[in-house]
């Protein structure tokens, strides 16, 4: 991990008001310094979001997002149905999924037919190298 990584993840953890105190410090000690940062910060959206830190950890808060789908809530029938749905888009996820490999393999095959189309045709040209040789000479 180099420098600019270790700095961005430090800054990350301080929060945005350590971005802003950065930000400042380097438009006191050399202009373009602080300007840049201001352009990454724009540029990452780490200007206008809550907090730095919930960017880091997105795929560990999605995991406890569905970990806590799956608490009960109290009441039955709801959490039954929140159940049927749970299970429901599960399918339809994998369903999709299955669908979007289907949609590259015809692709992928659709890609190589063309590929051994053009070679057929570029085998069954005849070779006048005879020909080409005897005109050159």
């Amino acid at each position: 991990m180099g420098w600019f990584a270790r700095a961005e993840a430090w800054l990350d953890e301080k929060g945005k008001g350590a971005w802003i105190a950065a930000m400042v410090l380097g438009f006191i000690l050399f202009w373009p310094i602080g300007l840049a940062l201001l352009f990454y910060m724009i540029w990452s959206k780490r200007m206008f979001n809550g907090s730095c830190a919930r960017r880091r950890h997105r795929n560990g808060d999605v995991r406890i997002d569905i970990r806590a789908a799956r608490r009960s809530s109290g009441n039955t029938a709801f959490d039954a149905y929140k159940e049927e749905t749970l299970r429901r888009l599960e399918d339809e996820q994998e369903q999709f999924e299955a669908f979007l490999q289907r949609l590259r393999d015809a692709k992928d095959k659709a890609e190589f037919d063309q590929f051994m189309d053009e070679r057929a045709r570029e085998a069954a040209k005849p070779r006048d190298t005879d020909e080409d040789v005897k005109q050159e000479a």
